[in-house]
């Protein structure tokens, strides 16, 4: 039975793309900001063009792939996952440079659900949503019949890491940092780790 007071997890809807936008910018530690930022025209701001794209009913970046945490309305925290199904078409070496390394490491997640971004914000923290969600992207994997996990994390992103192995997430590979151009700054490592269904 579900406990009415905790944040109800539900798919995303394509009113909380503000949210969404917001929330996969602090997943991506400004990155996001910094691409959309490139993409802006005159008069648009970027966290627009981020609400923009997370409305689209496709792409890896879609309300449609999203699960929130709702507090009477508010999304709280998202998780936004999804199956690969076959190695990135895109090579690395032609794609901005902070997002090269993630690209070159989904060839290691083909045949997994991939948690693209998991997030919350500050003031829902440390009260166990970052965990419920990653339970309910779980819940999806294993309804598609998928054998595992896989998710991408900054190596320097020492709480992240944690959690992740807490949650039975192991090492599998990892691609040099080439390009942090927002706070915190990352240098290292981009890690990929998985963690087994079945």
């Amino acid at each position: 039975m579900t406990d009415p007071t905790l944040p109800l997890i539900r798919p995303a809807v394509p009113d909380d793309a503000p949210a969404l936008a917001q929330l996969i910018d602090i997943a991506g530690e400004g990155i996001p900001n910094w691409l959309w930022t490139r993409a802006c025209t005159e008069g648009q701001t970027p966290l627009e063009i981020g609400t923009e794209r997370a409305k689209r009913p496709a792409g890896g970046f879609s309300y449609t792939n999203a699960l929130v945490a709702d507090a009477d309305g508010a999304p709280l925290g998202m998780v936004l996952s999804y199956p690969i199904t076959e190695p990135p078409e895109e090579d690395p070496e032609d794609l901005p440079a902070p997002i090269a390394p993630f690209v070159a490491l989904e060839k290691h997640s083909v045949g997994t659900w991939y948690i693209n971004a998991l997030a919350v914000f500050e003031a829902a923290r440390g009260t166990g949503l970052g965990t419920r969600l990653l339970h309910a992207a779980e819940g999806l994997a294993k309804a598609r019949g998928l054998p595992a996990m896989s998710i991408q994390v900054y190596g320097q992103n020492t709480g992240a890491v944690r959690l992740y192995e807490r949650m039975g997430y192991s090492f599998v590979a990892s691609e040099p940092v080439r390009l942090h151009p927002s706070p915190p700054y990352y240098t290292g490592d981009v890690l990929l780790l998985k963690k087994p269904l079945v």
